[in-house]
């Protein structure tokens, strides 16, 4: 930990889908019991319990909302499909704002049927992600661009890699537009520990002033990659410590480029989800400690 930085425990938080099988309000107990102050949100689950009431539950509870997710899937060619995602995109920038979060993650989107353009997509999500930025600027939140897995690139998100990412977020302020570093996706990329440095400005050789006003680190998220993955590549993301990313140096990395933000773990995992939630909990705390501290 470097000096200035707040404990990693303090800074922890937990996405609602690392513990699907809890209700919203099981959610804001169990993390407050556990000494969890931050929670990462979704969409539905929200819209289905109230986005005003769920704000007002994690608020009564202490817990603060590290990040929702999410928005994106700007990739369609059809005008009224790309009208439709822009108006979903204004409602989720509501939302993160009722809810107190500055954090919008994104998933861009992958190709429209019948199409192989690559660099064609990724100009339309530049193309949204330009009428969206003022509109989340005067509510006070950020576009979150969250690189997935190339194995994500046909049908969800053709955006594979940080430096893709911040190729995009680049054209815009970085107040406005941020990146998303998760571990599950980034892991295998052996430029990632510059691209970390270049989103945090300071430099892909590490030098620089970290936590600048100029950093594009907008949210870090943990999950681990086991093989074989036990439920294909959404649901099989793994518990911390059971797979292959060095936790740690992710830590590490994004720490040295100036990120003091929440440190949130997501799990994709139906194992997890047959479990009881507060369990799962202890055990994301301790692993935690173990691999990522």
């Amino acid at each position: 930990m470097s000096h200035g930085t707040p404990s990693l425990l303090d800074r922890l938080s937990l996405n609602q889908e690392t513990v699907r099988q809890w209700s919203l309000p099981e959610l804001a107990d169990g993390c407050a019991r556990a000494g969890v102050r931050g929670v990462g949100l979704w969409r539905a689950p929200v819209q289905q319990y109230g986005v005003t009431a769920a704000a007002r539950l994690i608020r009564d509870a202490g817990l603060r909302v590290s990040s929702l997710c999410r928005g994106g899937f700007f990739t369609a060619l059809e005008p009224g499909e790309r009208a439709a995602a822009l108006d979903d995109n204004r409602a989720a920038l509501d939302e993160a704002a009722a809810l107190g979060t500055d954090t919008l993650v994104l998933v861009s989107g992958g190709l429209p049927p019948g199409s192989r353009d690559l660099a064609g997509a990724r100009e339309r999500i530049a193309d949204a992600l330009g009428e969206l930025a003022p509109y989340a600027a005067e509510r006070g939140v950020r576009l979150a661009l969250e690189p997935l897995h190339p194995m994500y690139a046909a049908d969800r998100c053709v955006v594979s890699t940080l430096a893709q990412a911040l190729d995009l977020a680049e054209r815009f302020p970085a107040d406005r537009v941020g990146v998303v570093v998760d571990t599950y996706h980034l892991w295998w990329d052996d430029t990632v520990g510059a691209q970390i440095g270049r989103a945090g400005g300071t430099g892909t050789d590490g030098t620089g002033t970290g936590g600048a006003a100029n950093s594009r680190l907008a949210a870090f998220q943990l999950a681990d990659w086991v093989t074989p993955l036990p439920e294909g590549v959404l649901l099989g993301r793994g518990q911390l410590g059971d797979g292959s990313v060095d936790l740690r140096w992710f830590r590490e990395r994004v720490e040295a480029a100036g990120y003091r933000g929440p440190v949130e773990v997501e799990i994709f995992n139906p194992a997890l989800w047959a479990r009881d939630g507060a369990e799962v909990l202890a055990e994301v705390v301790r692993r935690v400690r173990t691999h990522v501290g």
